[in-house]
């Protein structure tokens, strides 16, 4: 199965705002927990790799970089306040929502927070810097009705939706596990049951190997050709695949469909004020930082 993850969609429109803030976040904090009981961070035949060698290290290493976006991020979060922002939960999992939806399924999503070694927690931590900038930028956008139609008409062949069917899968490595899978399976064993208990795929496994809706064309070849050939509700054969064998479950097919004008409107909207959010965000920080007094303690010790 491939892992197609598309790059440019990962973090949105501030992306490197927030990833170097949820950098410092799991990296930086870490080794900065100096107590008695964590002299070390590591040992090596007996011989301790202390914090303080580590936090140096990483100092040494990314450093600046780190306390660029922690500055970043301070100067977000005071603005936010002088604005009597309120950021709530349920705006956060708006935003995740979001960028959910921005991939082509639950899996490619997992295997984007798998890429940057996150789990979903580590981002819902991230999203308060980014939902308080966004509610401070967003009244200064507009969005024209002919701007919409412009963007429609120039991007209608992505807009497209392709044929989809929502599957499960179970990956082992050899046709002999798929085999025994597919037995039980025929004599009544759960799929997502068994998925979690014997799928090698650690994306998809805790979640019953669901893999959302996936688009045609967008998976190894044979996974492709043999999950649109089933049936709703039917499972496959055992599946030759790049990876090893996988047994497949198909729960829904959509036929391929071009969405109207009306239909994409709103989602046009937003894709069109991220990108002007991308801009004004830029330039928007640069003038706040020329305004603000920021110490960097960091420069003075180089």
């Amino acid at each position: 199965m491939n892992n197609h993850i598309s790059s440019n969609r990962t973090w949105k429109w501030v992306s490197s705002i927030l990833l170097l803030s949820l950098v410092a976040y799991i990296i930086v904090y870490p080794p900065l927990k100096k107590t008695s009981e964590v002299a070390s961070a590591a040992t090596v035949n007996g011989v301790s790799i202390s914090t303080d060698q580590l936090y140096q290290a990483m100092l040494a290493s990314g450093g600046q970089q780190t306390l660029s976006s922690l500055i970043n991020d301070e100067l977000i979060t005071q603005e936010g306040k002088k604005a009597g922002i309120q950021v709530t939960d349920t705006d956060i999992t708006a935003e995740i929502a979001a960028l959910q939806s921005s991939y082509g399924s639950e899996a490619e999503f997992q295997q984007a927070l798998t890429s940057y070694g996150m789990k979903l927690d580590d981002l819902k931590k991230s999203m308060k810097t980014q939902v308080t900038l966004k509610k401070i930028l967003e009244p200064q956008i507009t969005i024209t009705d002919d701007e919409i139609k412009k963007y429609y008409d120039a991007n209608l062949e992505t807009l497209k939706v392709p044929e989809q069917v929502q599957a499960s899968h179970i990956s082992v490595a050899t046709k002999e596990d798929a085999d025994a899978i597919l037995t039980e399976l025929k004599a009544g064993g759960d799929f997502a049951a068994l998925a979690k208990d014997k799928s090698t795929d650690t994306v998809t496994k805790d979640n019953g190997g669901s893999l959302g809706y996936v688009s045609s064309g967008k998976m190894d070849p044979a996974f492709d050709t043999a999950a649109f050939a089933l049936a709703v509700n039917a499972t496959s054969e055992p599946v030759k695949t790049s990876t090893g064998y996988d047994i497949i479950k198909v729960t829904d097919h959509k036929a391929a469909s071009t969405p109207t004008l009306e239909e994409k409107k709103a989602e046009i909207k937003t894709t069109l004020t991220n990108e002007k959010l991308s801009t004004l965000s830029s330039s928007w920080l640069q003038e706040k930082k020329s305004q603000a007094t920021i110490e960097n303690f960091l420069n003075k010790g180089a």
